[in-house]
């Protein structure tokens, strides 16, 4: 029997992973530190019990060290999430996600183990801006937005702007364009500290396997959304976010004009994604985007929430402002993972939101989204 370690397996992703693992007949353990901004009641209800559970930190080396000496595939989901925060919280996320993966490739290479594989979870983030097309230029990458310089900026006044406003320009003849599906070889331009450090850790990673035959696998997560997402943390997924002010009776608050789309993908299908690649040697020293391929409007997210929750008297408030670093498009092309390991999303997003809803009528839900946009106003990043 396999042992599976699952660094983060306590959290939103990686639990869902250790029960699948579990059902599976995988041995598995947890090293998760119990972030508190995660987990601030400590371990979660939904922990599984049949799996070994090490409180640990991957910043501490030591720890590390002991937990990998008997195991044969390592599953790295322990990572500081959150794109805003990043930005002032600096030093946190590099040392939690890049030192951190820095601490596990180093007993990896200095260390006797019995590591056979190593999947690493990514983000769609690392790309900026997706990719889009021109009439006149065909495939183009834009580089991130930036209204600073403009005297009738949305970030300025509060007010709508033109149609069109919002949207990247070719960078070539600054003609409009049209947003395509983001493959793998789309050039990275991170937009955040949290992407940097995302990056850092495919790159470190995929090197270090190749250098010295450790198979990686790096996963390039969009956005991830279903139930055990903490609502009452304002820097997780949007939906959740959303949800978290619907729940408290508060409008979904959305930056730009909402229309600024994203690739939505179930927890669930994360899961067999992961499974997939730590199964099949067509996975080694690979990088796959996981996404559904379907990209969708924030505002409709919102919409679809407001529906499913059957609230009446609450709407989206659309700010017309801009967050420095946020990206207009950005969804997946899944022809590679489809192609090379039969991965197909199997949960439709409609089902999938009734799904979440359903699950976040009895979730505790603090509504702390004020105090984080406060945050990122006083620091001039809104």
């Amino acid at each position: 029997m396999k042992k599976i370690l699952v660094t983060g397996g306590a959290g939103f992703i990686g639990s869902h992973l250790v029960d699948k693992l579990v059902k599976r007949r995988y041995k598995v353990t947890i090293f998760d530190n119990l972030e508190p901004q995660v987990h601030p009641e400590g371990l979660p209800e939904y922990y599984n019990l049949k799996a070994r559970f090490i409180r640990g930190d991957v910043r501490k080396r030591k720890q590390l060290k002991e937990v990998i000496a008997d195991t044969d595939v390592v599953v790295h989901l322990s990572a500081a999430v959150g794109v805003g925060q990043s930005q002032y919280q600096i030093a946190k996320y590099v040392e939690s996600n890049i030192q951190g993966t820095a601490n596990l490739l180093d007993v990896l290479v200095n260390e006797k183990h019995r590591v056979k594989k190593l999947i690493v979870a990514s983000s769609m983030s690392i790309y900026g801006e997706g990719l889009y097309e021109c009439k006149k230029c065909g495939r183009v990458k834009p580089p991130l937005r930036d209204f600073s310089a403009s005297t009738e900026s949305s970030h300025f006044t509060g007010k709508k702007q033109s149609e069109g406003y919002w949207e990247p320009k070719c960078p070539h003849c600054s003609g409009i364009l049209r947003p395509v599906p983001t493959p793998e070889d789309t050039p990275l331009v991170s937009n955040s500290i949290y992407a940097v450090s995302k990056k850092e850790q495919e790159e470190m990673s995929l090197l270090i396997g190749k250098t010295y035959g450790i198979p990686v696998t790096a996963l390039r997560f969009f956005n991830v959304y279903g139930p055990r997402q903490s609502l009452s943390n304002p820097y997780t997924g949007v939906s959740a976010i959303f949800l978290s002010r619907l729940k408290n009776h508060n409008p979904p608050v959305i930056y730009e004009d909402g229309l600024q789309s994203r690739d939505f993908i179930w927890v669930g299908d994360i899961v067999d994604a992961c499974i997939l690649s730590m199964e099949s040697e067509k996975a080694d020293y690979q990088i796959f985007n996981v996404g559904s391929g379907r990209p969708i409007s924030i505002l409709e997210i919102a919409n679809i929430l407001i529906k499913l929750l059957g609230v009446k008297d609450v709407q989206p408030e659309v700010t017309y402002k801009f967050r420095k670093g946020d990206v207009r498009h950005c969804y997946a092309d899944t022809s590679k993972i489809e192609k090379m390991l039969g991965f197909k999303p199997k949960v439709p997003l409609n089902e999938g939101l009734k799904n979440l809803v359903a699950w976040s009528k009895t979730a505790k839900a603090e509504d702390k989204f004020l105090k984080a946009s406060s945050e990122l106003k006083k620091r001039n990043l809104v």
